[in-house]
C-alpha cells in the first residue's frame, strides 16, 4: 500500500506516470491544525500527512486560461499590399518613362505597302489638338506622312494661364513634335515651316521657314530670299486652328497681349513685373500708380477666368509677402459684353464663380462691351439695368485679350479657291466626315472650320482621332480594292469585306463631356455631362482636385505628367518664383 503512494509535493510542476492529481495548495486553516514540531520538522510533516487517515484539507485551482495576443491580420495585409502598390507604380512609371525616352524601330517610308499596293501622301498642316490626336491614333505604317508646322511642339492649352502667376512652367506643357512623331510605329516626316499657299487643283502647297514671335531673325538664301519649297499630297489634313479675334476694335493689336501661344504667357508676366517694378517708383497717392497697378483681362469665357484667377493667386499668395500691401494696391479686372462669365455653364456654377471673384477681390465688369484701347484705358460702354449706356474708363498697366477666334489669312486663302467655300465666313465647311466642301482630298478639323460644335480643345482631340480611325479603314478599302483589281478570282471573297468596312466608316458625332474651369483660391468648377441625359454641376476644393486629376491625365507624354505634378509640389513646397523671368 505505501509502496503505491506517491508523495505530492505543492507547487511540483511534474505528475509522475500512473498519477492523475489537480494542482492543490495548503488552505491557512490546514496549516493551523499542524503542530510546531510538524512546522519545524518537514520530514515528519511530510510523513504525517501521507499516513494520515483524515481528509487532507486542499482548495483546488482552477487552470487558467492564457489568452493568445490577436494576429494583425488584416494590418499586416493592408501593408504589405500598399508596399506592393507603390513598386507596381514606380515600376510601371519607370517602364513608360523609358519607352518614351527609347522608341522602338519604325517602318521606314517606302512607295509601297508589303501588297504591292501604293502607299498615299498624307500631309497634316498644324501642331494643335486636331492635328496631334489624328496623328497619335493614325496607322502611319500604311501611308507615309509627314507633319508641317512653323510651331514645332505640341502646347497643352488648357494649362497655358498657369504660365504667366509661374504656377507652372512653360517648358511642362510642350511636348516636341518629333518625339510624337517618333513614337508612333511608322516613319513620320517633320517640317518646320507655314504654309504660305495652296493649290488643290495641283494638290500642292508652298511652304516657307519662318521664324516665332520674339526670335532673333529669319533665315535666308542668296540675295537674301526665303527659304521655300513645294510638298505634295494625296490627301490633306487641315488643322491650323485659329488666330486671335479682335472684332476690329481699335488698338487691341497694338497695346494688349493675347494668350494663344506659349511666348504670349511669357510677355504677359513681363509686362506684369514691369508695370508693378515700374509703379514701385512713383508716389502711393499718384494717379499713374494706381494705373500701373491695374490687370486687366477682357474676355469672360474659361480662358479669361482662369487667367485673372492665377494672377489674383499670384498676388496673394506669393507676391505679398515680398512687396508690403501690394495686394491692396494691384487689382485684376475683367471685363466681359455678355451678362455673365462662363456662359456656356451651369447657372449655379456662374453664380459661384461671381461670389468667389467677390470674396477674392477680383473686380468683376459685365455688360461691359470694349470700344476702344488706347495705351493706358480701355474704353467701355456700360449696359445698365434700365436698358441705357453709360461710357467707362478703365485704365490698365497690363491688358490681355481674350475674346474669341478669328480665321487665319491661310485659310482665307484656301476658302477662296473653292467654289463652295465662297460663302465661308467663319471657317472652312466640311460635310459629316470633316471632308472640305467642294474638294474630296482635303479634311479640316478643329477651330479652323465652322461646324455646329464649339471651337475648344475637346472637339478638337476627338475630331482627330475619328479621322484617325476613318483613315485607318480608308487603307484598309484601298487595299481590298487592290487585291480585287489584281486578283479578280478574289473579286466576290473581298466584295464582303469591302462591304463592312463601308458599313463601320460611321459619320463624326461629337460627345460633350463636361467644361472645367480653375476659378482662384484653390476652387474649380466642372460642368460635366453624363450620357446624353444629364449634368453634373460641381464647384470648390474637391472640384480644384478632380481639375488638376483630369487635365493631368490628359497630357499626353508621360514626361509632361511628371513636370506638371513636381510644378504643382514645387509651389506647394516653395511658393511662386516672383522674378520676372520665368
Amino acid at each position: 500500500m505505501a509502496a503505491r503512494i506517491i508523495a505530492l509535493r505543492t507547487g511540483a510542476r511534474n505528475v509522475p506516470l500512473g498519477i492523475h492529481m489537480p494542482i492543490v495548495r495548503m488552505t491557512l486553516a490546514s496549516m493551523a491544525s499542524m503542530t510546531p514540531m510538524t512546522l519545524l520538522t518537514p520530514v515528519a510533516s511530510r510523513s504525517s500527512r501521507l499516513f494520515s487517515t483524515s481528509q487532507p484539507n486542499f482548495e483546488e485551482i482552477k487552470p487558467v486560461v492564457v489568452k493568445k495576443a490577436r494576429k494583425r491580420g488584416w494590418f499586416n495585409l493592408f501593408f504589405k499590399a500598399s508596399v506592393l502598390s507603390v513598386v507596381a507604380f514606380w515600376g510601371w512609371l519607370t517602364w513608360e518613362v523609358y519607352k518614351e525616352s527609347n522608341p522602338g524601330d519604325q517602318v521606314p517610308q517606302s512607295e509601297l505597302k508589303e501588297n504591292g499596293n501604293r502607299k498615299k501622301n498624307i500631309v497634316i498642316l498644324g501642331s494643335g489638338w486636331g492635328a496631334i490626336s489624328f496623328l497619335s491614333k493614325l496607322d502611319t505604317t500604311q501611308y507615309n506622312v509627314t507633319i508641317v508646322s512653323p510651331r514645332n511642339y505640341f502646347l497643352f492649352t488648357p494649362l497655358l494661364p498657369s504660365v504667366p502667376s509661374g504656377t507652372i512652367d512653360v517648358r511642362s506643357i510642350c511636348d516636341a513634335v518629333r518625339t510624337i512623331a517618333r513614337g508612333t510605329p511608322g516613319e513620320v516626316r517633320y517640317m518646320e515651316a507655314e504654309a504660305i499657299d495652296i493649290d488643290p487643283k495641283a494638290r500642292c502647297i508652298q511652304l516657307e521657314h519662318t521664324s516665332q514671335r520674339f526670335s532673333v531673325g529669319d533665315a535666308f538664301i542668296n540675295n537674301h530670299e526665303p527659304i521655300r519649297s513645294t510638298i505634295s499630297y494625296d490627301y490633306l489634313v487641315y488643322s491650323v486652328g485659329a488666330t486671335v479675334n479682335t472684332f476690329g476694335i481699335p488698338g487691341i493689336p497694338e497695346n494688349a497681349s493675347y494668350l494663344k501661344e506659349s511666348n504670349d504667357a511669357t510677355a504677359i508676366r513681363q509686362k506684369l513685373f514691369n508695370s508693378i517694378e515700374a509703379a514701385r517708383l512713383l508716389p502711393i497717392e499718384s494717379a499713374e500708380r494706381a494705373r500701373l497697378m491695374n490687370f486687366v483681362v477682357c474676355g469672360g469665357g474659361p480662358t479669361g477666368v482662369e487667367l485673372a484667377a492665377e494672377v489674383k493667386d499670384f498676388i496673394d499668395q506669393d507676391l505679398k509677402k515680398f512687396i508690403p500691401d501690394i495686394e491692396k494696391e494691384l487689382q485684376v479686372t475683367l471685363i466681359e459684353a455678355m451678362p455673365n462669365v462662363l456662359a456656356s455653364f451651369h447657372p449655379r456654377l456662374i453664380k459661384y464663380t461671381k461670389n468667389v471673384f467677390k470674396e477674392q477681390g477680383v473686380h468683376l465688369r459685365t455688360n461691359t462691351m470694349v470700344t476702344k484701347v488706347d495705351d493706358r484705358n480701355v474704353y467701355c460702354s456700360l449696359k445698365n439695368a434700365d436698358g441705357s449706356k453709360d461710357d467707362v474708363v478703365i485704365p490698365y498697366g497690363t491688358l490681355v485679350w481674350a475674346g474669341g477666334n478669328a480665321q487665319r489669312p491661310i485659310t482665307k486663302l484656301l476658302a477662296s479657291k473653292i467654289l463652295e467655300q465662297q460663302t465661308a465666313r467663319r471657317g472652312l465647311l466640311v460635310d459629316d466626315y470633316l471632308k472640305l466642301d467642294g474638294d474630296d482630298y482635303i479634311f479640316a478639323l478643329g477651330d479652323c472650320t465652322f461646324t455646329t460644335n464649339p471651337p475648344t480643345a475637346q472637339v478638337a482631340y476627338q475630331e482627330g482621332h475619328f479621322l484617325a480611325d476613318y483613315f485607318n479603314k480608308l487603307s484598309k478599302l484601298d487595299d481590298y480594292e487592290f487585291i480585287q483589281v489584281k486578283e479578280p478570282e478574289k473579286m466576290e471573297k473581298y466584295a464582303s469585306k469591302i462591304e463592312r468596312v463601308k458599313q463601320g466608316m460611321l459619320p463624326f458625332k461629337y460627345r460633350h463631356q463636361g467644361s472645367l474651369a480653375y476659378i482662384g483660391s484653390d476652387r474649380a468648377v466642372a460642368d460635366l455631362s453624363w450620357g446624353s441625359w444629364s449634368t453634373v454641376a460641381l464647384g470648390g476644393s474637391l472640384t480644384f482636385l478632380f481639375w488638376r486629376t483630369a487635365y493631368v491625365s490628359m497630357l499626353l507624354g508621360m514626361k509632361n505628367k511628371i513636370l506638371v505634378v513636381t510644378d504643382w509640389v514645387k509651389v506647394a513646397m516653395f511658393g511662386r518664383d516672383c522674378s520676372k523671368e520665368s
